[in-house]
């Protein structure tokens, strides 16, 4: 069993995706992010970065006592090892699919979230930041379906290749907010046909599921703009 510290965002529906498609058995311990449950001593002790998702593994592989991951690549990889599935045993295949989980954490990620709240959650609309945002994101999005180009050609449907793996997992849950980020997935035909590809997937679908009787909340009021990103280390201790 796996305890799942979670809530509806790009970064907790990443890890629901590999759960959902590996079968194995979690439950959902929702950590309201709005509401400051990130700041809570039993999940610090738990991410002391106050960010979800975490997991915590009650059967970890070596027999020993309960391990916890925190940072959502991290706990991919972790997950993708103990199971054996979604990245590659050899060497090159694995580096491939490492280098673009690593350019969705250290790329789109961040820039499609500043993008995020540039556009959708500043108390003032700054010109020169969402147009920053907006069209780094939109670069980032030309290099995926760059990839994804280069992927079809030599035969495989998917980013690092002709298999589904952890790469897919961590980036297609930023680009289904594509519209918020003043995208428009017409521009980029590879990247459209990967998109539905993978929205499709049963484990997909699952995955959403879950998270929907988190989803249907309160839009994020001002005192729960001030915790998301008021944070200073003297809020984060």
């Amino acid at each position: 069993m796996i305890d799942l510290y979670y809530w509806p965002t790009p970064n907790g529906h990443k890890i629901t995706l590999f759960l959902e498609e590996a079968g194995l058995d979690y439950r959902i311990l929702p950590v309201d992010i709005s509401a400051g449950d990130q700041f809570k001593p039993d999940f610090l002790a738990i991410a002391p970065n106050n960010r979800m998702p975490a997991i915590v593994d009650h059967e970890p592989a070596d027999g020993g006592a309960p391990l916890s991951v925190f940072e959502s690549g991290a706990i991919l990889l972790y997950l993708a090892e103990k199971t054996g599935r979604f990245l590659p045993a050899d060497a090159r295949g694995r580096a491939n699919v490492s280098q673009w989980l690593f350019w969705q954490m250290g790329g789109l990620g961040p820039m499609a979230g500043q993008n995020h709240h540039f556009s959708q959650y500043a108390p003032e609309k700054i010109p020169y930041a969402v147009d920053r945002y907006v069209k780094e994101t939109n670069r980032l999005y030309g290099v995926l379906d760059s990839q994804l180009a280069a992927s079809a050609a030599a035969g495989g449907a998917f980013v690092a290749g002709a298999d589904y793996s952890i790469a897919d997992m961590a980036i297609y849950p930023w680009i289904v907010p594509h519209k918020r980020q003043s995208q428009d997935l017409a521009e980029f035909p590879h990247l459209k046909t990967w998109f539905e590809a993978v929205a499709a997937r049963p484990a997909t679908i699952a995955a959403y599921a879950r998270g929907e009787p988190f989803a249907t909340r309160p839009a994020v009021t001002e005192e729960g703009k001030k915790i998301l990103f008021g944070q200073t280390a003297r809020r984060a201790g």
